[in-house]
């Protein structure tokens, strides 16, 4: 029997979970037509009716309504073995699906929503994890066009049972939007980008408390779509007027620069196979042997033009979220400076070399050392010191990027910007990631007014000093102004 999930090249072999489906569906099927038996399954029965049940929904869309209301007469664990099925299929299968099955699959996903089940979240967060950044493809958008419909649709049901689902979707079609927002002249993607917007502005006008629990990367995201007119309003309140969002105790924009990015947020924006694919090169392959594993990879993830922008999250995901024990430290697996060096080069494009060095160096704007990792910001100090002097233009564009945030990233809260790289800078020494910065004060081939620059700020370090606040006339312009120019300017 063929498979009726997944489109296969006759040189592939048969995927261990699809197999498992059709087997426990052939075994069964003359089970999955009316009358059902009246018996009560064994453990090992019921995980095999509900692997045949989901294969009969997803290949039979003629009988899926029966195959349904077979599963509501016989589930006695609130739906979990069945939707830990739906997740793994999304996870292991999903762009190896057939079309018809894709939208099945949507289809019992609204039906799982509505009952409740235990485990939806995860489910939800596997779909939101094979949306692609860059990617324009009619599967692609289709995918998230059914997204933030049943999102929308499932509003008042998500928000009571699984409120965090909604925050890890706005965390995502923010991410996305600014790369659909960069597109014109696409009706299809026009259509997808209001129905993304308005789903946006509904977290932030309705639920604000949220976005709170995305912490700092919202500013990174929104950032990113101030040009957007429907979200200019969300920034003159985030400035201006924070007590227009209804949320208790928030009072101005610093508190969420304060608040640390869970690392959950980061994994949304890379597909499980580039995940692992991701974590495999940086923990077993050795340095000095990466570069056919680095071609293969950029083949796979970084094909075209409008990939690139994927490498702003990878870099983000590298920081934050991928953080290696002590033995790999200390091994010869290539490190993750070195890795975000590469991944710098991959990248084209401007505005994207831009990002990519925003998220390098973002927690170090806000670092508290009672709050923060100090491995989210260790790849970039080594990156610019090991860059010394085979990629001195690495070192020094870097630095010269870090000194351009500290200046024009927030003028009106550079205070508590500089307090931050001071702080990230102390831990790092401090904590012996870095002996010296000598490597960098010491360098004749930094240019020497970029050296002048670093030993006065590191010598206020030093003394403890942090710069006064200068004190601007605060405008919405101003402001968007400085978070264009940190994000945009080489």
């Amino acid at each position: 029997m063929a498979s009726g999930l997944i489109h296969k090249a006759t040189y592939e072999a048969d995927h261990p979970f699809d197999v498992s489906l059709r087997e426990s569906f052939q075994l069964l099927e003359p089970q999955l037509r009316p009358p059902f038996p009246l018996t009560i399954p064994t453990q090992p029965e019921y995980s095999n009716l509900n692997r045949a049940i989901l294969y009969g929904i997803l290949c039979e869309p003629h009988l899926a309504e029966v195959h349904i209301k077979h599963l509501h007469g016989i589930v006695i664990d609130g739906y979990s073995f069945f939707t830990s099925l739906l997740t793994r299929l999304v996870n292991e299968l999903y762009t190896k699906l057939i079309e018809n099955v894709k939208v099945q699959l949507f289809g019992i996903t609204s039906i799982m929503i509505r009952v409740s089940a235990i485990g939806i979240d995860n489910l939800l967060v596997a779909l939101l994890r094979q949306t692609r950044g860059g990617d324009y493809s009619k599967t692609n958008l289709w995918l998230c066009s059914e997204l933030v419909t049943l999102l929308s649709t499932k509003w008042d049901c998500l928000l009571e049972e699984e409120p965090l689902v909604l925050s890890s979707a706005m965390y995502v079609f923010l991410r996305l939007l600014a790369d659909h927002c960069r597109v014109s002249l696409n009706s299809n993607l026009e259509i997808l980008k209001q129905k993304e917007i308005k789903f946006c502005i509904r977290v932030f006008r309705e639920e604000f408390h949220l976005c709170l629990k995305i912490g700092r990367d919202l500013i990174r995201l929104l950032q990113d779509l101030v040009h957007v007119p429907e979200f200019q309003e969300i920034w003159k309140d985030l400035l201006l007027q924070p007590g227009n969002f209804k949320t208790l105790g928030f009072t101005d924009i610093s508190q969420l620069y304060k608040s640390r990015t869970s690392t959950r947020y980061f994994s949304l924006r890379l597909t499980p196979e580039m995940e692992t694919h991701l974590r495999f090169l940086l923990t077993h392959v050795k340095f000095g042997s990466q570069t056919r594993y680095q071609i293969w990879f950029a083949n796979k993830f970084l094909n075209v033009p409008e990939n690139e922008t994927v490498v702003i999250d990878i870099v983000r995901f590298i920081c934050c979220a991928h953080h290696p024990c002590n033995k790999i430290i200390l091994s010869n697996v290539i490190p993750r400076w070195a890795v975000i060096g590469w991944l710098l080069k991959c990248c084209s494009k401007n505005h994207v070399q831009a990002n990519v060095k925003l998220a390098l160096f973002y927690d170090w704007l806000f670092f508290q050392e009672e709050v923060d990792n100090i491995m989210n910001i260790e790849p970039a100090i080594l990156l610019m010191i090991n860059s010394v002097p085979k990629y001195i233009d690495m070192t020094q564009n870097l630095l010269e990027f870090l000194f351009l945030l500290v200046d024009h990233y927030d003028i009106e809260r550079k205070d508590l910007i500089v307090r931050g790289v001071l702080s990230a800078l102390d831990v790092l020494e401090r904590k012996g990631v870095v002996q010296s910065f000598d490597a960098l004060t010491s360098c004749d081939m930094l240019s020497p007014l970029l050296k002048e620059r670093l030993v006065k700020f590191l010598s206020s370090k030093n003394a403890g000093v942090v710069c006064k606040r200068v004190i601007l006339p605060t405008t919405p312009e101003r402001t968007h102004t400085a978070l264009r120019t940190a994000s945009c300017e080489m």
